[in-house]
């Protein structure tokens, strides 16, 4: 019987009780942390990377800032803690975005391409500052992805667009995993 005043606990509270109990301790077992290891370099929130806008000479107008920020966001979400600053910075991350190529991949029974591959291309560079060497250079980096072409213009514009986020999200998953390793 519950008190006065308080609801009655249930089965089903226990049961989640137990089962996130359960969890917590398999998964400490198995060698899995909820946080980073406290040796781990890329975690320590005293370190500083400076991540400038990549350059871009790409004909889209601003690939070389989107991919740096989307670099930005794929370091905070595999567990980058420090900051984003130039001033004392500890390693120098930059890019070139050097080119975005297109192909016609298929074509519709009128002749008229019905579906694109694109493919970005970059150099990247990581630099020790406090060294003054550089630890990771990649020329030619790429990533492709395709879309599909109408005749609307504004649905393969648009279309285009979602394939070079696509591009850019890849290729800052490959770096940003490439730099946790490296630190």
């Amino acid at each position: 019987m519950a008190a006065a005043g308080r609801p009655p606990v249930t089965l089903r509270a226990v049961l989640a009780a137990g089962i996130l109990l359960s969890l917590l301790f398999s998964l400490h077992a198995c060698g899995y942390r909820l946080k980073a290891e406290p040796g781990s370099r890329f975690a320590d929130p005293a370190l500083r990377l400076d991540l400038p806008p990549f350059a871009n000479a790409s004909v889209v107008p601003d690939a070389g800032a989107f991919l740096a920020g989307r670099l930005r966001e794929e370091l905070r979400r595999i567990g980058f803690r420090g900051a984003f600053e130039q001033a004392g910075a500890d390693y120098l991350v930059e890019g070139k975005v050097r080119e975005i190529r297109e192909e016609v991949s298929s074509h519709g029974a009128d002749g008229y391409a019905l579906e694109h591959r694109l493919s970005v291309v970059v150099d990247i560079r990581v630099q020790e500052i406090t060294r003054g060497r550089v630890i990771w250079k990649e020329e030619g980096m790429g990533e492709s992805a395709s879309y599909f072409a109408g005749a609307d213009f504004q649905y393969t514009e648009s279309n285009r667009r979602a394939a070079i986020e696509e591009c850019c999200r890849r290729m800052a998953r490959r770096i940003g995993q490439t730099i946790r390793v490296l630190m």
